[in-house]
């Protein structure tokens, strides 16, 4: 009986070394994103915390977490077997942050000035409901299979499609959406929030206030081999700064998302690995720290706040979109930024037609060309933080279509030689969701 008492003993010895070993060290980063998507969801959103924990949550590790809403206080917690408790509190216009022990929630705060779209307008140049368009040279029916395709049937959870939207000559001409989401749902686009903050700096290049061909403005970088790295570089994921972007375990970019209060600092403090424009390395650390340079171009931080929105979010009337802050006030735009799918397919629409917004130029045509331009060192598949098919990785689909790609599958996809845009929002992503598939079944329903 004593040795089988040791050996049980030792058995839960080693169980207790392995989880310390093995899982302990990821219990921030767990309760970190359990405690961000609950508070995000439910208050962006309004999603019940049941439908979060079956939907957004269902991911492996992160089913470890247990979480809690106080609705009262504005704030989600979540915990792992009890352990590394964290909080995200959510405020008005600034959407939910994940905070440590040092944040002072007491502190006043400075929140976004918003003007909102409000014309008579039909959608996508107003708000209005969009009027009905019927054009001969579309497959409705098979086009229609082809959206439908998209979306799980009989309870399963394979490919996980919440929203597909397709907008042909600016008419929406298909739309569907999965059970508990519709158009006036709010849907995080990850990492489409980069090609957000890439616009930008294209407005500020247009107004003359930025030359994205010149060094960053980083003092830091000034007398090392940084110094020569240019705004363009890092737009292109070409600064040559080591980075490792893993979301499977503790890397550069979990630590920075979960752990960093202030997440423009991330890449800004990491050493050169390469020559600039040398080598591609995929980074929302660089994109964080683009969004930092931007807080830098403007005397106040509430300059900062309201040029996101008032000049471009809230001028081709994105009203739904939310972009979410960190703990020193940066607008996290390599991740955080939620919009209904109606209000994505506006941002590709800006793109599809050069630009121009119901006949206002936002961005330079030349900047457009230049966001879907391949950088020389990805093999076509990327340009100014928008990801290409120039290199033919979506092979039956035209390749000079270019989009914004999020995390799980977020996708708006322009086509300029179709005059098109596809929005799709889920939770899978290649290969477990054939995007190729997609995209081809509608544009093949389409005749030129």
């Amino acid at each position: 009986m004593k040795k089988i008492f040791k050996f049980l003993g030792l058995v839960f010895l080693l169980v207790v070394v392995y989880f310390g070993y093995t899982t302990y060290p990821k219990l921030d980063l767990i309760s970190g994103f359990s405690a961000k998507s609950v508070a995000s969801a439910h208050f962006i959103d309004n999603r019940s915390q049941g439908l979060i924990e079956k939907g957004d949550n269902d991911i492996e590790m992160i089913t470890l977490a247990k979480n809690r809403i106080d609705e009262n206080g504005k704030f989600a917690i979540s915990s792992v077997y009890g352990l590394k408790e964290r909080k995200a509190i959510y405020r008005e216009g600034l959407g939910a942050t994940l905070i440590n022990d040092d944040f002072d929630v007491s502190k006043p705060y400075e929140v976004p000035k918003r003007k909102k779209l409000n014309n008579n307008l039909p959608f996508p140049y107003g708000n209005k409901e969009p009027k009905d368009t019927v054009f001969a040279n579309v497959d409705y029916a098979k086009l229609n299979a082809a959206v439908a395709n998209a979306f799980d049937t009989n309870g399963e959870k394979k490919k996980r499609t919440r929203a597909v939207l397709v907008i042909y000559k600016d008419k929406i001409i298909a739309e569907k959406y999965d059970t508990g989401f519709n158009k006036d749902s709010k849907i995080l686009g990850w990492s489409m929030t980069k090609s957000i903050t890439s616009a930008l700096f294209g407005i500020l290049q247009k107004q003359g206030k930025i030359d994205v061909s010149k060094p960053a403005p980083i003092a830091e970088w000034k007398n090392d081999e940084r110094a020569t790295i240019t705004i363009n570089d890092l737009l292109h994921m070409n600064s040559g700064l080591e980075w490792e972007e893993d979301y499977t375990k503790i890397s550069d970019v979990t630590k920075m998302l979960f752990l960093d209060a202030d997440m423009s600092m991330a890449q800004l403090k990491k050493p050169a690995q390469f020559k600039p424009n040398s080598h591609w390395n995929y980074s929302s650390g660089t994109t964080n720290l683009l969004s930092g340079i931007l807080r830098r171009q403007f005397k106040t931080h509430q300059e900062y706040l309201d040029f996101w929105y008032s000049a471009l979010i809230d001028k081709i009337g994105m009203n739904s979109m939310l972009v979410e802050t960190d703990m020193a006030g940066n607008y996290v735009g390599s991740s955080y930024s939620w919009a209904t799918t109606r209000d994505w397919a506006k941002f590709g629409l800006l793109y599809l037609h050069k630009g121009n917004w119901n006949g206002e130029q936002i961005l330079d045509e030349s900047w457009v060309k230049f966001t879907a331009t391949p950088t020389n060192t990805c093999n076509g598949n990327y340009g100014a933080h928008f990801w290409l098919n120039a290199g033919g990785k979506f092979p039956d689909v035209p390749k000079d279509m270019f989009y914004c790609s999020g995390y799980q599958g977020q996708m708006v996809a322009i086509f300029p030689s179709q005059d098109l845009v596809i929005v799709r929002m889920g939770l899978t992503e290649d290969p477990e969701f054939d995007f190729n598939g997609l995209l081809s079944g509608i544009v093949k329903n389409i005749k030129k």
